[in-house]
């Protein structure tokens, strides 16, 4: 039997796999401290040997139990496979459909251990973004999608697969949810301990709906950012010499070093452990590194000077990084940088989340565990101290954003001065990315669509380029409004730069930001070109949860909505039903994600492209939805692009009607019907 096939073959009982336990060499998600009862502890422990046949339990219960008791969750890693794990060509999986053969493909490459961050805990990305719960979740997944027809649906709930049930041709393929809970039962100390009774899970966005490529599809959501925010901040389309701070370079936030290359700015990354680090580097991602503060200053001032591309990787605290810049602003008046943001994963602050300053990476992992209350107080002091710091720098010409990570939202929490006076309880005294920067991207509704090639053969990717390059060059050529043509130029040199850097890790995919017209002639080009055989294989069409209509959050997606309605989920939750009805293969909705558990609600889909007909009608039918939905809710919401917008495609689709706001212009008709 080959390995792809003893791996959907189910559970291996008879014998049962030896337990290595966790493997060296390779990183590992921090424990984590639930907080669970003794019969809490029990539960958990039941509800991980429901998946084994009573003969086995006996042997299975006292390392489960040792797992939860060493890292505070039952991961079963006696059942974590041998083989490489990797997004094989779609023709090696033993499959009934061509469907499951993709989703396992996209599976796979969410747990290639080039891809994930902490793969044999199944986390993707952010810290916390599941895959599945444990491992014995992974292979009943892989033996139901191997089963599966063409008039079955597979349902995930939060990691567990429920099973196969009867639909129909039209239907998913695959419909999951993660994280839905109860919302007066969603905090953060309930999801621990849910979490660890292994009965929901944090999906994160692309992590658990199987859509995630590699840090590629933030690098060019910060590629995009940055431009944009040279063109707001700084006046410039230029970047050379201009200088951008920031923290992380884990799963999405490695994607910093390799963005300032592409738009040619000198960016400064500081990352507490070194692992990662080194991993971004040996990648190419990052230039240089360096341990030492003193160098770090000295070769940032360097490349300033001569207006170097550089990214360099510092090994320490960013709260350190940027105290040291204040301490040069106000001793020798020199602002040595420009631009600055933060990508650590804030969402999630007291699991490793976000390192204080006051303590070393080995020391705080072990603080967090023996003693969170104390920990915990460290992360707000040194949450409090780095916001103290960017103030000061911000009193200069220096620009700060939120991006989107929850850093603004838990630096309040902490007492940081963050508040804006007077405003909603979405503004800050730092707008997010969304308010200032990519906002009017969502709203014109551009955002990050994505395909992967799954053949695996490098050689169909630069096809679908070409395609892309085409298709975007053919729409400016027709005529487009300015703000458009400015969108399309920046993805068609993203294109370009793409594939020069190499930004390929795991699976043959590209993503680029594009809007509803873009996004149906990109899919129908690759559909016609698969039929013609120019494309060996079906190609999977998504996009990031993170887009125009696919999540609601108040504090990132929906923080540029000013009608009240940032909090409601709505939008998010149609886009999930409405991308199921008009063809989607398989779609999502999750809890949390980017901002953090209990903050926001997302969904996403995967679309197979064969080359048939009907997956061009499907494809029509669903990214037009997609898109649509989201930018007529901002149009309602007062959005003024979004309501050209949507008009426009009123115009263009006769099928589609949109209930549009008429101005509520007066102030003082409302004062006085108030009394105010």
């Amino acid at each position: 039997m080959s390995g792809l096939q003893a791996l959907c073959s189910g559970l291996p009982l008879r014998p049962l796999p030896e337990n290595r336990g966790r493997r060296a060499g390779v990183p590992h998600a921090p424990v984590r401290t639930p907080g669970l009862s003794p019969r809490e502890q029990q539960l958990a422990l039941r509800n991980a040997l429901r998946y084994f046949p009573p003969d086995v339990q006996e042997l299975l219960a006292p390392e489960f139990a040792e797992e939860l008791r060493l890292y505070g969750h039952i991961y079963m890693y006696r059942f974590c496979p041998d083989m490489e794990m990797k997004a094989y060509p779609i023709g090696q999986y033993p499959c009934r459909t061509r469907a499951a053969a993709a989703i396992m493909h996209m599976v796979m490459n969410n747990l290639d251990p080039a891809v994930a961050q902490f793969p044999q805990e199944l986390v993707t990305y952010g810290g916390n973004g599941q895959v599945f719960s444990n491992w014995a979740q992974f292979r009943l997944t892989m033996s139901y999608l191997s089963k599966m027809t063409e008039e079955q649906t597979l349902v995930m709930y939060s990691g567990h697969p429920l099973g196969l049930f009867p639909s129909s041709p039209g239907a998913p393929r695959l419909v999951i949810t993660n994280g839905m809970v109860i919302p007066n039962y969603c905090s953060r100390t309930e999801y621990e301990k849910l979490f660890a009774l292994g009965v929901t899970m944090y999906g994160q966005m692309t992590a658990g709906s199987y859509c995630y490529i590699g840090p590629q599809g933030i690098v060019h959501g910060t590629v995009l950012t940055l431009l944009n925010a040279a063109r707001r901040y700084l006046g410039v389309e230029d970047l050379a010499g201009k200088v951008f701070v920031t923290s992380g370079l884990g799963g999405m936030s490695g994607a910093q070093a390799k963005a300032a290359v592409i738009v040619g700015c000198i960016g400064v990354i500081a990352e507490v452990d070194k692992a990662a680090l080194e991993k971004r580097h040996k990648q190419g991602w990052l230039m240089e590194v360096t341990d030492s503060l003193d160098h770090c200053i000295e070769r940032l001032r360097e490349a300033r000077t001569k207006k170097e591309v550089l990214s360099l990787g510092y090994h320490g605290n960013v709260v350190a990084l940027w105290e040291r810049l204040v301490h040069i602003l106000d001793t020798t008046g020199e602002l040595l940088v420009d631009l600055g943001s933060d990508q650590t994963s804030c969402h999630d602050p007291f699991n490793g989340g976000y390192y204080p300053v006051q303590l070393g990476f080995t020391e705080a992992q072990s603080l967090m565990t023996s003693d969170p209350t104390a920990f915990r107080r460290l992360v707000h002091e040194s949450l409090r101290r780095q916001v103290t710091a960017i103030n000061r720098l911000a009193e200069e010409n220096f620009f700060f954003w939120d991006y989107g990570n929850a850093f603004l939202l838990e630096a309040q929490k902490a007492g940081a001065d963050v508040g804006k006076n007077g405003d909603t309880r979405t503004e800050f005294r730092y707008p997010s990315y969304v308010q200032h920067i990519m906002g009017d991207i969502f709203s014109q509704g551009f955002g990050p669509f994505r395909w992967v090639c799954t053949s695996g053969d490098p050689q169909d990717l630069v096809v679908t380029d070409q395609l892309a390059t085409s298709v975007l060059e053919d729409a400016i050529a027709g005529g487009v409004q300015a703000s458009v043509n400015l969108q399309y130029m920046d993805n068609i040199r993203w294109i370009r730069e793409a594939a020069k850097h190499r930004l390929v890790v795991g699976s043959q995919a590209r993503i680029l930001y594009s809007d509803q017209k873009g996004r149906v002639a990109i899919a129908v080009a690759i559909n016609q070109a698969i039929a013609r055989g120019d494309i060996k294989a079906p190609v999977v069409l998504s996009r990031d949860h993170h887009d125009v209509s696919g999540t609601d959050s108040p504090f990132r997606e929906t923080s540029n909505i000013y009608d009240g309605s940032a909090f409601c989920a709505d939008m998010a939750v149609q886009s999930f039903v409405g991308d199921a009805f008009r063809g989607a293969t398989w779609v999502a909705l999750h809890n949390g994600g980017g901002v953090g558990w209990g903050e926001v609600i997302n969904g996403g889909f995967g679309l197979v492209l064969d080359g048939t007909p009907e997956a061009e009608q499907k494809a029509r039918l669903m990214l037009s939805w997609d898109v649509s939905n989201g930018v007529a809710r901002r149009c309602w919401a007062g959005n003024r692009k979004a309501y050209d917008i949507i008009c426009q495609t009123m115009r263009e689709n006769s099928g589609l009607e949109v209930t549009l706001p008429h101005e509520v212009g007066d102030e003082r008709v409302l004062r006085e019907a108030l009394g105010l």
